[in-house]
């Protein structure tokens, strides 16, 4: 039997590829790691069919080595009996919490076969929204921003968990980038927002990215 970590895409139900709805009609099981891929997954399953998986936003790692030991020894009994998926927003390979659940299981439940339903990603759907074209011989990277962290190096970046929106700005905008942000995009019954004004974004929001290119 096989474990389906399947890529919801970036939130509206309508961007799950075909093979992604086939797997979640077929598996008797779906596990999902929050409400906003809940939401997604129940346009397509049964309520009955869902169960839930406790990941907790923290970087406290024994804490979160705790939760992916506990969601790998749940999962595993599952998918040994029956072919199962685990749901996550974007795709599963692409700052997902499924990598830490498949390498638990890789490790502790070898015995479960593991399979990756590719999905829409953030970088696609941004780079849809922004109006940017990522094109031969183009540098363009992906780099993570959590908590004011204000990455510089690149011609052209993609920053994910854009948290603290003032300090990553006033940064960027002090190393030379113009700095857009998008928050929830493609997120059904999500209130979508892109802007150059870090004010407008208010609250921290772990579903923010922003694009930062050198000025010319």
């Amino acid at each position: 039997m096989t474990l389906y970590g399947i890529g919801l895409g970036p939130g509206a139900a309508d961007l799950l590829t075909v093979r992604g709805k086939r797997v979640l009609e077929d598996v008797p099981v779906v596990y999902t790691p929050g409400r906003l891929s809940r939401r997604v997954a129940r346009e397509y399953v049964a309520e009955s069919k869902l169960g839930d998986l406790d990941f907790p936003m923290t970087r406290d790692p024994e804490e979160l080595r705790r939760a992916w030991r506990e969601a790998a020894d749940a999962v595993a009994p599952t998918a040994l009996d029956a072919d199962a998926a685990f749901v996550t927003l974007g795709d599963p390979c692409i700052y997902s919490t499924f990598g830490h659940l498949r390498r638990t299981l890789e490790r502790e439940h070898s015995d479960v076969d593991v399979e990756v339903v590719p999905g829409v990603s953030s970088v696609t759907a941004f780079a849809s929204v922004f109006g940017v074209d990522i094109e031969a011989g183009e540098e363009l990277c992906l780099r993570e921003a959590a908590d004011g962290a204000a990455p510089t190096g690149p011609e052209r970046m993609i920053l994910f968990k854009v948290t603290d929106t003032s300090t990553i700005h006033e940064k960027l905008t002090a190393a030379g980038y113009d700095v857009t942000f998008g928050r929830r995009l493609f997120m059904d019954d999500e209130d979508p927002l892109i802007t150059d004004d870090p004010d407008e974004l208010g609250e921290r929001d772990y579903y923010t990215l922003a694009y930062a290119t050198r000025s010319t």
